[in-house]
């Protein structure tokens, strides 16, 4: 199924309901296509996967990301501090 971007927008929610249904769906601008709108089946195919042994659940939390942004250095920030290091 073809939809334009506009008849896309307009009619999101139904559009998405015939994704979930299991349809594709062709976004297209001024007749070409652009993206393609598919259904997720996200948590059942990594239960498959793991089940068939292709993938293994963590044995660990993941800690969290070190606060780049917010966190200080000397003078510098730790971003700064990193692109300074990468440059020489």
């Amino acid at each position: 199924m073809e939809v334009s971007v506009s008849q896309l927008r307009a009619q999101l929610k139904d559009y998405l309901a015939k994704a979930k249904e299991g349809q594709d769906i062709v976004v297209t601008e001024r007749g070409v296509p652009i993206a393609r709108l598919v259904g997720v089946e996200g948590a059942g195919l990594l239960e498959q996967l793991e089940r068939e042994g292709l993938i293994t659940s963590p044995a660990s939390a993941r800690p969290p990301a070190p606060d780049l942004v917010g966190s200080k250095r000397g003078s510098d920030s730790a971003i700064s501090g990193l692109l300074k290091r990468l440059r020489r």
